[in-house]
């Protein structure tokens, strides 16, 4: 009564290849998350592994940045613990976990 019979004959010949069309439609988005992926999910992946090795070889002398911003020298390493010596005879004890940055020993000192 309200909806013409030539229109309701194409919606339902249109629903039979359905499946071929969600497919197309889904290939963007498909190709997006891919796109995604390469771009943005694994290298930051291969950032965060490279900086865990980092931290779990931090040894005495190394020069140290913390997640809040304290950079320092490695005095002592503990399992959890790392004590930074900040400036002379000025040192604290960070968690290892809050290190954002491991710079190897012989780098520039924090200190200069």
């Amino acid at each position: 009564m309200f909806i013409s019979p030539a229109f309701a004959q194409t919606t339902g010949a249109a629903a039979g290849g359905s499946t071929l069309g969600g497919i197309v439609g889904l290939a963007p988005m498909l190709l997006l998350f891919v796109a995604f992926y390469f771009l943005m999910i694994r290298p930051q992946q291969k950032r965060m592994k490279a900086l865990q090795n980092a931290v779990a070889a931090v040894k005495k002398g190394d020069s140290v940045i913390t997640a809040g911003g304290l950079m320092g020298k490695v005095t002592k390493v503990e399992e959890t613990v790392v004590e930074i010596e900040l400036a002379t005879n000025v040192k604290v004890r960070a968690v290892k976990s809050t290190l954002a940055e491991v710079q190897p020993l012989g780098s520039k000192p924090a200190n200069d």
